[in-house]
């Protein structure tokens, strides 16, 4: 028998300032769009933009 496609879909975030990504889920109903979240970057030790990749 086959799972059905659920709501929630693991994605990843990327920096915008370095190669750094954060794995996260994100609700496919309330956020069709890809994500940008401000999170922490160790590598340049700063607060920075993220957004979802494929």
């Amino acid at each position: 028998m086959a799972k059905k496609k659920g709501v929630r879909i693991l994605v990843k975030l990327k920096s915008t300032e370095s190669g750094h990504i954060y794995h996260t889920e994100k609700n496919r109903r309330n956020d069709p769009q890809r994500l940008e979240l401000r999170r922490y970057d160790p590598v340049v030790r700063k607060h920075v933009l993220y957004r979802e990749t494929k």
